[in-house]
């Protein structure tokens, strides 16, 4: 499973954390809403009880009337702040504490002076105001209903509670129309001996709560504000930390090349852990490969450039010579060499085409899988066939077929190269030997002649193109191109192979070709 990349964690987390505080706390602000309606309603309830047990005990000593009635009220003092009525049996108001004068709240003032500061702050304004405005555009006006005049008080509360139940009711009264305030009204039952003798009802104005809720909403505005802001400069420092590197990778981009195209530079790599790091990080080894590929093709040029002179020089001198010599036997000699040489260019210039399309060959040719081993004793027979220098070529394989995948006329050109060169080192009457062997989900194919070996100062050249070291042949430059072995390291590499080249310990070259299974 592919884990998320660490700038996709990153963008989660900041978009989770912007959508995330204003959300809980307007969230919020209907868990609090609630909480605070049941805690009213709560209170009132209990309000009413504590009156419904004053009011019935007062009954036990008189009948339920509006002097008794009011006496239970007077004594509270008006320091409640609902409103509390008693209704006698029949359904008739005895008492009602807002005809006893004026509440004495002493902090109610002080509270009011408090609570009414979050609407007068300028940002509570702004947006309340574009709230208004978006209930306006959003919700439909009204239809306009005939007036009425209101019932003072829910008939059917009451009359619920002479019935003996409890009685809830909630009633819009007034304010505006996006956020109008509410009265509450609980209607508990009042007891006697066991009987229903009246009712007592408490009603309340949420006027207070939505002073709390203004409160709390103007906090909340704030905290959304501020993470608005936070989010804000995160987002900046968030996007430099992605578009500054992106903008030094274009700056690099750009510098990369001169005017003819060569690289002059490369990408820095920079310690970053994320994404982009890697992203450098690879076009640092891309610019790297390149510029090694660079190095070799001028290599490459320098070296055919080189070969090429030496053929020319002969082909040139014999040129000249040819037009001052008249004695037949020098001219014959002469145009022998322009032949050679011209031949030797042919080789060259054939060889030098071939290793340049190796691994375009290796791209369009599809691999089909060999049986190694049945390879192996095809090109062994064709060898042993060759009664050349009375070489011969011993195969040692563990019998069965050995699976690779490859294209079966590469892999010959490889085998045949190599073995061509072990014979071409070894005695007369020596022994080339092949041995192939399965190797922990490979193939490993060894060669080994017994010629002089290879000197220790050429172990690393000997797959350089041109390189030639036959130290008993004079003319070994004019009958071998030295690259054979370059073409065989080119083909096995680019089936993600890996060829060596040692000595063995009892004498001759070893040469070792591995291939994937």
């Amino acid at each position: 499973m592919r884990l998320p990349s660490r700038i996709s964690i990153r963008l989660l987390l900041f978009n989770v954390l912007l959508v995330f505080l204003p959300a809980a706390g307007f969230l919020y602000l209907g868990v609090y809403e609630e909480q605070l309606l049941e805690d009213q309603e709560r209170s009132m309830v209990q309000q009413g009880r504590l009156l419904a047990a004053a009011v019935g005990g007062q009954t036990l000593l008189d009948s339920l009337n509006q002097n008794g009635a009011e006496a239970v009220l007077r004594r509270l003092d008006q320091r409640t702040d609902s409103r509390l009525r008693i209704f006698g049996l029949d359904g008739g108001l005895l008492a009602d504490s807002s005809r006893l004068g004026l509440r004495r709240v002493e902090d109610d003032a002080a509270y009011s002076r408090s609570a009414s500061k979050p609407r007068d702050s300028l940002l509570y304004k702004v947006a309340a105001g574009l709230y208004r405005l978006y209930r306006q555009t959003r919700a439909p006006s009204p239809a306009r209903r005939s007036a009425s005049p209101p019932e003072p008080y829910p008939a059917r509360v009451v009359a619920a509670a002479l019935a003996g139940k409890y009685g809830a009711a909630v009633r819009p009264t007034g304010g505006e129309r996006w956020r109008p305030s509410l009265t509450l009204h609980s209607a508990i039952p009042v007891r006697s001996a066991g009987q229903v003798v009246g009712a007592v009802l408490v009603s309340q104005s949420t006027v207070r709560i939505l002073r709390e809720l203004d409160q709390v909403r103007l906090a909340v505005l704030k905290v959304f504000l501020g993470s608005v802001l936070v989010a804000a400069v995160l987002s900046l420092l968030l996007a430099g930390t992605i578009t500054h590197p992106i903008r030094r990778l274009r700056d690099e981009a750009n510098a990369l090349l001169d005017r003819r195209g060569r690289l002059r530079g490369r990408f820095g790599g920079p310690h970053r852990a994320d994404e982009i790091g890697d992203l450098t990080r690879a076009l640092e080894q891309l610019t790297a490969r390149l510029a090694a590929h660079q190095h070799a093709l001028e290599a490459f040029a320098s070296d055919v450039s080189h070969e090429l002179k030496n053929p020319l020089a002969s082909i040139r001198s014999a040129a000249e010579l040819l037009a001052e010599i008249e004695d037949p036997a020098d001219r014959e000699h002469f145009v022998a060499v322009v032949q050679r040489e011209v031949a030797r260019m042919e080789r060259l210039l054939t060889a030098l085409r071939e290793i340049g399309e190796i691994d375009v060959r290796l791209e369009t040719e599809a691999p089909t899988v060999v049986d190694l081993d049945a390879l192996l004793r095809e090109v062994a027979e064709g060898f042993c066939r060759r009664a050349d220098k009375d070489v011969k070529i011993v195969l040692a394989a563990p019998g069965g077929p050995l699976p690779v995948r490859a294209s079966p006329e590469r892999l010959l050109q490889v085998f045949e190269n190599l073995l061509d060169n072990a014979r071409s080192f070894s005695p007369a009457g020596g022994t080339v030997t092949v041995t192939l062997e399965r190797r922990n989900g490979t193939a490993a194919v060894r060669i080994d002649d017994e010629g002089p070996g290879i000197p220790e100062s050429h172990l690393d050249r000997i797959f350089d193109r041109f390189f030639t070291y036959r130290p008993g042949e004079p003319d070994a430059r004019s009958g071998h191109t030295g690259l054979g072995l370059a073409i065989t390291k080119a083909i096995v590499e680019g089936y993600g192979g890996v060829v060596r080249a040692g000595n063995r310990g009892e004498g001759g070259a070893r040469f070792e070709v591995v291939l994937p299974g």
